[in-house]
């Protein structure tokens, strides 16, 4: 039928491969570009897959939560529409597009942070520093009287 259903899965991301099954798209009219042709054709493609049907581990599952909650629905469902092209294909690829970004997002993980301390000897550079601006500072107001 498409092209998603000669092969085996949909790469989204490095290692996250899903069937094409798990993938359902609606079509409506679009509101984007096409002139007249958008009032005859279903351009518009709305992706909807379970969060659970994506093959992640449960830490990039969270962060995919919190990274697309904008596209996330009660049911534990991405939506993600995409009207931009003029054909139904472009949009369905861009729709897909979209999921892959989100997923590549959501697998890298944040860096943590480490706590660092100023060394001796930046601290002591910047005292210095505020002493001789002190210093200038104090000779501009003696000159002043």
């Amino acid at each position: 039928m498409t092209a998603a259903n000669d092969h085996p899965g949909i790469r989204l991301a490095p290692g996250v491969v899903v069937s094409p099954g798990v993938l359902e798209f609606t079509f409506a009219s679009s509101s984007g570009p096409g002139g007249q042709n958008v009032n005859k054709r279903a351009t518009k493609a709305t992706l909807r897959v379970r969060l659970l049907d994506l093959p992640l581990h449960h830490d990039a599952l969270a962060r995919l939560r919190s990274h697309a909650s904008l596209y996330l629905t009660t049911h534990d469902e991405l939506v993600i529409p995409a009207d931009e092209e003029r054909s139904q294909e472009r949009n369905k690829a861009l729709a897909i597009e979209r999921l892959g970004d989100l997923v590549k997002h959501a697998l890298v993980r944040p860096k943590i942070r480490k706590k660092t301390r100023p060394s001796r000897g930046s601290k002591e550079r910047r005292l210095e520093g505020k002493r001789i601006r002190g210093e200038i500072k104090r000779g501009r107001r003696d000159s002043g009287e």
